[in-house]
């Protein structure tokens, strides 16, 4: 299952699908480079996950489409945070090992407590999402969730989603998801996105910079169609995008 390859972070709203906390600020940053985007959530990794408590329920309803398998295979929750649905990839039958990736090993710590708390199974590993530690063909359900948007560059953010389509097998099915200029919150239009920042409140009053790339929704299709993944469906939902997608050698059905 395990390749031997170089070994980002989870960010995602609460469980109600709003985004973050009243009074966060977002400004123009400088472009970080992956290990400030680690080092940030590593930073904040404690807090932040005790505000994740619930899966999306974008999540639940993917799981619950996509969880028959035809054979016992990979499931992998990528950008995996607390493990919230990691949890609930552990209760698919027909996965026989689910996968955590994130760059943050704060965060993966708190899905390690998680998972002991709740007694389900899962395989932690810190990683790139650019450069995953797995097989070929190997993943039969993925989530990708509120994480594409914190990779610092397009190039970057590409090459995560042709890797996705690497790990995944012939009828594995993955969630891909990233806030949009839709969003409330934004007051952008157009067919671009842009690159922000967006701050996190520690119970001090301390405040910390996370990065994000805020897309447009027809960016977001555009850079999937261009990716080596197969779009199989793809919406807007509380201010993101959603896209369920298939490997380049999946049927599209």
């Amino acid at each position: 299952m395990y390749d031997e390859r170089p070994t980002m972070a989870d960010d995602q709203p609460d469980g109600t699908g709003a985004e973050p906390e009243a009074g966060s600020k977002s400004t123009e940053p400088g472009e970080p480079d992956r290990a400030a985007v680690r080092d940030t959530y590593d930073r904040i990794a404690s807090h932040f996950a005790s505000t994740r408590e619930y899966p999306w329920p974008e999540v639940e309803a993917f799981v619950d489409d996509h969880g028959s398998l035809e054979a016992p295979t990979v499931g992998l929750d990528l950008g995996c945070g607390n493990c919230r649905h990691a949890e609930l990839l552990a209760d698919v039958p027909d996965l026989e090992t689910v996968v955590g990736v994130d760059a943050s090993r704060g965060l993966l710590e708190t899905g390690r407590e998680r998972a002991g708390e709740q007694g389900f199974d899962v395989e932690l590993c810190q990683g790139d999402a650019s450069t995953l530690p797995l097989a070929d063909g190997t993943v039969g359900l993925a989530v990708y969730v509120a994480t594409l948007h914190h990779l610092p560059t397009a190039s970057v953010r590409r090459a995560s989603l042709d890797e996705l389509a690497r790990v995944l097998s012939p009828d594995g099915r993955a969630l891909v998801s990233a806030w949009s200029t839709a969003h409330d919150r934004f007051d952008a239009d157009g067919t671009e996105g842009f690159d922000t920042t967006v701050e996190w409140t520690l119970p001090g009053g301390e405040t910390v910079d996370r990065f994000y790339h805020i897309y447009a929704p027809e960016e977001f299709e555009r850079q999937l169609e261009r990716s080596d993944l197969e779009v199989v469906d793809w919406e807007l939902s509380s201010g993101n995008c959603y896209a369920t997608v298939a490997g380049a050698d999946g049927s599209v059905r």
